[in-house]
């Protein structure tokens, strides 16, 4: 395992929770924006930065990603939406399997033509099982993914399928229901997941406030992902922070 592999295992070891502000690639063509945003997170004690997301729209990506490594001390996380999304700038890349859905590209056939780019950048590649959850709304994702999410109100379904991962190898299990969600993950199926494997557990996608972090967190939530709420309210990240680390 690499180094955020092991810190990802450390904390859920220890139960320290951890929080991730994902950054949207497209903020490296406003710089002013990009800078607050990473130095708001650094101030707020954030634990990961992440960069990505499901459709690109600027050609910047790598630019993007030196940008932020260079306003941090934090570790950079690739969360790619395509195998473009990759990035030598970066600690690590979330090698993200769609476990939940049964589209063979985004289960196989994307990892084959990434592959030999993360290997030949020399990047940490943390095996993830990714899990799209049913958040309210269609998403990018789940257009650009072309998959089916799980149901909200099935924990059972999305414990079998962590279990899957689990066995299958992965090092961490990431349940989303993607940007702009009306809605996260549940409380009750992130609990069913928790109770069954022992990987680290993500959480993204419409958590929107620090009730709802708390919740998640005490759920069993080991890593929180927050981006587009603090794309509306920069100032929140603060309590967000406070959320979760208390």
């Amino acid at each position: 395992m690499g180094a955020v592999t092991d810190r990802l295992v450390e904390a859920r070891t220890r139960g320290r929770k951890l929080l991730a502000v994902l950054i949207d690639p497209d903020f490296g063509q406003d710089e002013p924006l990009l800078e607050r945003t990473v130095q708001n997170a650094c101030m707020a004690r954030a634990d990961l930065l992440l960069v990505g997301g499901s459709l690109l729209t600027t050609t910047a990506f790598d630019r993007c990603v030196a940008r932020v490594k260079s306003l941090s001390d934090r570790p950079v996380l690739l969360f790619p939406g395509s195998p473009a999304q990759l990035s030598g700038h970066a600690d690590a890349v979330l090698f993200l399997s769609l476990i939940s859905g049964r589209n063979p590209e985004l289960l196989i056939g994307h990892h084959v033509t990434a592959a030999p780019t993360v290997k030949a950048l020399g990047i940490e590649a943390i095996p993830t099982g990714y899990m799209l959850v049913d958040g309210g709304k269609a998403t990018t994702v789940s257009y650009v993914s072309q998959t089916a999410a799980i149901p909200h109100d099935k924990p059972g379904i999305a414990a079998a399928t962590a279990i899957a991962g689990e066995l299958l190898g992965l090092r961490t299990i990431y349940m989303d229901t993607g940007s702009g969600a009306k809605r996260t993950v549940s409380p009750e199926m992130v609990a069913a997941v928790r109770r069954n494997v022992e990987l680290p557990v993500i959480i993204g996608g419409g958590i929107r406030d620090t009730a709802t972090a708390k919740a998640l967190c005490e759920a069993g939530a080991d890593v929180l992902v927050v981006g587009t709420a603090f794309e509306q309210d920069p100032e929140l990240i603060f309590a967000m922070s406070e959320a979760v680390h208390g």
